[in-house]
């Protein structure tokens, strides 16, 4: 599918491209973006516009140093990931950027919450972009933007944790579900982690390439600054996520050490009655409970009580609480 968007009254207007000669009529597109397209619409950009866009099996194959670079067309080639949180799973998506005088050109594999709300805003917001690198860096900044919603998300899901590991008594199936919600959230930080770094890699290599205006200059700085607020976040929270893993391992331990506990002073009561029971069961010439009418009953009674005095031992000592 392939969406091309152009500049009328300061707001972007969109036409969705059934065929080539659509693209064919439009001379002044602004941004074209192409998502999860054919072989055959691939053709129609490079017939339109003499862009050749890169495979949607290609977006992957390209070093971290390769990303941003001048092709041998002369125009500027980007790739940057942006992120997708989803409920149950959040990925970072590749999307390839080409860069001309007057188009911008994405390509990716499935449409992006970024990518929609730029085009909602840019809809609903005269004046907010001007040209094809206003378009590019209006989606950098949504997407710091909605790592910032994501940051929060992460927040209210650690913040419920918090209150049942810090507030209830934690059993091993309360201690599965946290561990669970804090190995999601801590995939999602770094994912968003790695988001906003590949966001700042872009930025400055736009920024040092003479690429923008000042205008433009000044509000990639803007975006970078936010992002460097994002960094202080996502490690605040690495540090949240460590506190609670080990606060939950801990209660677990404790759950395990309980069950060891009780093993280790049943065993230890049952000491003397065993003990007891072997003297009495060797084969002596004189053996009391034979000799003796009450024999059987006085070995009995002597091994509760030595398994009782133990017990009691132990309890007064809160060995067993």
């Amino acid at each position: 599918m392939i969406n091309l968007f152009t500049l009328q009254n300061g707001r972007l207007v969109q036409e969705q491209v059934e065929d080539l000669n659509e693209l064919l009529d439009q001379h002044a597109p602004i941004w074209i973006d192409a998502i999860e397209p054919n072989d055959e619409e691939l053709g129609w950009i490079k017939t339109a516009f003499g862009v050749s866009l890169p495979e949607l099996e290609e977006l992957g194959d390209l070093e971290a140093s390769a990303r941003y670079f001048a092709g041998d067309d002369g125009y500027l080639h980007i790739r940057t990931d942006f992120l997708l949180d989803e409920d149950d799973l959040s990925r970072n998506v590749r999307v390839a950027f080409v860069l001309t005088d007057k188009t911008l050109f994405s390509i990716h594999d499935e449409d992006l919450p970024v990518f929609r709300l730029v085009r909602m805003r840019a809809r609903l917001r005269p004046g907010s972009v001007n040209d094809a690198k206003d378009v590019l860096l209006d989606l950098y900044s949504t997407d710091a933007e909605y790592s910032a919603d994501s940051l929060e998300e992460v927040y209210v899901q650690l913040e419920e944790a918090s209150k049942v590991v810090l507030s209830n008594t934690v059993t091993d199936q309360i201690a599965g579900v946290v561990l669970e919600t804090i190995a999601k959230e801590e995939d999602t930080n770094g994912r968003i982690r790695r988001n906003v770094m590949d966001t700042r890699r872009a930025l400055s290599y736009l920024m040092r390439s003479k690429y923008l205006s000042d205008a433009q200059q000044e509000e990639a700085r803007l975006i970078l600054r936010d992002i460097d607020s994002l960094e202080n976040h996502t490690a605040f929270l690495f540090d949240k996520i460590n506190f609670l893993m080990d606060a939950t391992v801990g209660f677990i331990n404790i759950n395990q050490n309980k069950i060891i506990k009780i093993f280790a002073v049943v065993s230890v009561g049952l000491m003397p009655p065993t003990l007891l029971a072997s003297i009495w069961g060797m084969n002596f010439e004189f053996m009391p409970e034979l000799k003796l009418m009450i024999g059987y009953p006085i070995a009995l009674l002597m091994m509760v009580i030595s398994t009782i005095l133990p017990l009691v031992y132990f309890k007064r000592k809160g060995w067993m609480d």
